[in-house]
């Protein structure tokens, strides 16, 4: 397992600040994700502080693939590389990115992924991406589903985000044997159920303390 990063206690410290202050969190079955083996969480995107807010809500390091323009900002980017993150550019070297991520996994770290493969600009749930599913059959790495859920649909300062971890899931759970693209089709399908039902569930929540 690689070593944190040398400012990753400080992001901690900045995080605990953002998420008790500012955008408040109600974080739920977090302890799902082991402490000492290789995972992906697999969640749906809402914000860009998203990587963050993962980190946030475990205590174990999670490595992010983010987007490169996410790294302009300077402040913002030391914050995120601090948190893991690494960048991705979606043209020319995503398949790098990719490597990084699976050397990281076959070193028995945690990468976060976003299924819907970018932002969800309307707040609603995007169709899933099965790049995730390749990377956890190439590493032999289950699968731990995450919603993350605002209130009203939109992560806003003093609004409550709703943040909920499923039971990690295997390759051979998902129907993944071979890694053809219909098995992974179905896999990406499948956890972007299990996403969907916790997101109805916090919506229903949200909803009652009216």
């Amino acid at each position: 397992m690689r070593k944190d990063p040398k400012f990753y206690p400080l992001a901690r410290v900045i995080c605990r600040f953002i998420f008790k202050v500012i955008y408040p969190c109600d974080i739920q079955n977090s302890k799902s994700l082991p402490d000492d083996k290789r995972m992906i969480v697999c969640s749906n995107h809402v914000h860009n502080i998203d990587p963050v807010l993962i980190n946030y809500s475990q205590n174990r390091l999670v490595h992010f693939m983010a987007k490169k323009e996410l790294f302009n900002n300077k402040l913002f980017a030391k914050l995120i590389t601090s948190l893991g993150a690494f960048p991705v550019n979606r043209g020319n070297d995503g398949g790098k990115a990719i490597g990084v991520a699976e050397d990281l996994l076959r070193d028995e770290n945690c990468v976060g992924i976003f299924i819907e493969g970018r932002r969800s600009k309307s707040g609603q749930l995007g169709r899933p991406h099965i790049g995730a599913f390749l990377i956890a059959f190439a590493t032999d790495s289950p699968i731990l589903p995450c919603c993350i859920t605002p209130k009203k649909g939109f992560i806003k300062p003093f609004r409550k985000t709703k943040v909920t971890y499923g039971e990690p899931i295997t390759c051979e759970e998902l129907g993944i044997r071979e890694g053809t693209n219909q098995e992974l089709r179905a896999a990406a399908s499948k956890v972007m159920g299990i996403i969907s039902e916790m997101r109805e569930k916090h919506i229903e929540e949200f909803n009652s303390k009216r």
